[in-house]
């Protein structure tokens, strides 16, 4: 059996899911939850450390320090105890509490910003709040997983590859947008590729990464109160927005069939078969990236008082569920 030496090490990235007996059309998953931090992230979170040791930003005294809404912050958390680093994950309310009793177990301190920026979401609270720190200690080394080009790297070198590997007739991919450092890494992988890929990215409604007016987010991981430093939109073919009351309608109409996973997947999945149902045809075969689990959305997403106190009584009808 294989020797795994610290979390970091390990990803099982090559499992997929045929969702066609569930949701009735062609559509593969990709299922990033199963490594030690739980999501895609570890694969950023990786590439960042290691960057940062490599060009010596990061030393034995330094402190690391990032801006998270949940999964990302795990991931670090994780490499940080296996490495001996100290770590300060900036996350704000939306951030599910088991995801930051999990930090804190692992030994992370995780600082909570309240007030909303002037997108209506909490990223510039806490950018602004990473920066201070920055500026008051020199120990404080800030990874910036939304300038680093180590994060779509990550994906270039590994998640594209997978996918690759698996599906050599690959036809469209769709991939949920945050920090875009998925997205960018797949694009720029595809882009080279052997046959074209329509490359779809997939959006929260409220989201301001592609543009429009801002509006409520309640679900962390996808979506930006500010444009992805990250992004260029000439390497995506279509953008897809996705209301949150479907994310979760969809969330919960996989977790029906045996699959609980997290909201980011939800939104991607709800918006792959929405796009499949209106294109019609069962020749292509398509791809979407679930980036985690949903565990860590069982007192959210999956709960009932939350679903009723945000979205009103009713809301999963459509879906053909009732909350749990």
């Amino acid at each position: 059996m294989p020797v795994i030496s610290a979390p970091h090490a390990f990803n099982e990235g090559d499992l997929f899911i045929d969702l066609e007996p569930s949701l009735g059309c062609r559509l593969y998953l990709k299922c990033e939850g199963f490594n030690f931090a739980g999501s895609i992230k570890l694969k950023a979170a990786n590439a960042m450390v290691e960057g940062a040791e490599r060009d010596g930003t990061l030393t034995a005294d330094s402190i690391l320090v990032e801006s998270s809404s949940g999964n990302l912050g795990v991931a670090l958390s994780m490499i940080a105890a296996s490495k001996g680093y100290r770590f300060l994950c900036v996350t704000d309310s939306r951030c599910n509490l088991s995801t930051r009793l999990l930090m804190e177990a692992l030994g992370s301190e995780v600082h909570v910003v309240a007030d909303l920026d002037t997108n209506g979401g909490f990223l510039g609270t806490r950018l602004d709040y990473v920066r201070g720190l920055c500026a008051s200690d020199d120990r404080y080394v800030w990874l910036s997983q939304y300038t680093n080009a180590q994060n779509w790297r990550a994906h270039f070198r590994t998640t594209a590859p997978e996918i690759a590997g698996h599906f050599p007739r690959l036809d469209a991919l769709f991939i949920g947008t945050g920090t875009a450092g998925t997205l960018m890494g797949c694009s720029r992988y595809f882009r080279e590729w052997h046959r074209p890929v329509r490359i779809i990215a997939v959006d929260s409604v409220g989201s301001v990464a592609f543009g429009g007016e801002p509006g409520r987010r309640m679900i962390p991981g996808l979506g930006m109160s500010m444009r992805p430093p990250l992004l260029d939109e000439a390497l995506v073919d279509e953008v897809i927005r996705v209301e949150e009351a479907d994310t979760i309608r969809t969330c919960h109409r996989l977790a029906r069939r045996g699959f609980l996973f997290g909201g980011s997947t939800g939104t991607v999945v709800s918006a792959a078969s929405a796009w499949l149902a209106r294109h019609g045809t069962r020749e292509l075969t398509a791809v979407a990236i679930a980036p985690d689990l949903g565990e860590r959305y069982l007192d959210t997403i999956y709960q009932t008082n939350w679903l009723q106190d945000l979205y009103g009584d009713g809301m999963l009808d459509s879906a053909g569920v009732s909350p749990s």
